[in-house]
């Protein structure tokens, strides 16, 4: 009988200690999520003071029948998977040559992870001032120092060259934050596999491919999700670089704040929301299985 009662007021405890985060979950996660669900099968608009009109499916209709959308999405998962394998593998390869000590260690780790810490808008302007085509220093070497080009190219304002800048910029943005991670569980593996493997003739390509990888494995897999979710819905640092390179986020932004159609705006984000889940819910069956 003491031991229910004790389950109980256990329980009683556990719930009053986790209301505060359900409430915040459910106010800043659930309530917009319901309410953006709710706005996609009207026409809204934006001024609140207009009355919405109940359209149905038809902004999902117009959405999934609208060429614009697929090449956007095209770019998007080229984009992303461009960016997530360059930025994986970069930042693999530095953790991996970082596994080791050598002087001013702590000091090159803090470098590294420098472009992931500072502020997008920060390394944004950075970069357009590099690239500028009047007085940066990427077209002062191209033109000036080594003749490539008899004049300076306009970098962002060409769509394939500006497409080109966003993931190399997204690779070196985002890479210390898979370096971070691959360094932690390199630290956790034990030298002497590394040594026993290297007694019985193992080549470097076949210690990483039988002592590390099996490693490394849960994190590469959650790395690769995590950094896939956080690019496909990527916004600020394309939007700030250039107008060229309309990725999911920019076709959305546009819907909704250039052409005022947030219904149709609220669809785009339901739609993408039901091709990440997929993609999430088989890339854990298939890790699970």
């Amino acid at each position: 009988m003491k031991t229910i009662k004790r389950e109980k007021s256990d329980l009683k405890l556990a719930m009053v200690l986790l209301f505060p985060s359900i409430f915040l979950v459910l106010l800043l996660v659930a309530y917009p999520m319901i309410s953006n669900i709710q706005i996609s099968f009207f026409d809204q608009p934006i001024n609140q003071r207009l009355s919405a009109t109940f359209v149905g499916i038809k902004n999902y209709i117009s959405i999934l029948s609208d060429g614009a959308f697929f090449q956007s999405l095209g770019i998007t998962l080229l984009y992303m998977i461009l960016a997530v394998a360059g930025s994986t593998v970069l930042g693999l390869g530095v953790a991996m040559f970082f596994n080791r000590p050598f002087k001013f260690r702590k000091l090159s780790r803090s470098l590294i992870i420098l472009s992931y810490v500072t502020p997008s808008i920060s390394l944004v302007f950075a970069w357009k001032y590099m690239f500028n085509n009047s007085y940066g220093v990427v077209n002062y070497l191209v033109v000036d120092v080594f003749n490539l080009a008899d004049k300076a190219p306009l970098w962002f304002d060409n769509p394939v060259s500006s497409f080109i800048l966003v993931v190399i910029f997204a690779i070196w943005r985002y890479f210390p934050y898979a370096f971070i991670s691959f360094l932690a569980i390199l630290q956790t593996i034990d030298t002497s596999i590394y040594e026993a493997a290297e007694i019985d003739g193992a080549s470097a390509w076949e210690k990483f491919k039988i002592v590390t990888l099996p490693a490394i494995m849960p994190v590469l897999i959650t790395v690769i999700t995590l950094r896939s979710i956080w690019l496909f819905y990527m916004f600020t640092d394309v939007f700030l670089l250039t107008n060229k390179v309309d990725i999911l986020g920019i076709y959305l932004y546009k819907t909704a704040f250039a052409f005022n159609d947030l219904g149709k705006a609220a669809s785009i984000s339901v739609i993408l929301f039901i091709i990440l889940s997929l993609v999430i819910m088989a890339t854990r069956k298939r890790v699970k299985y």
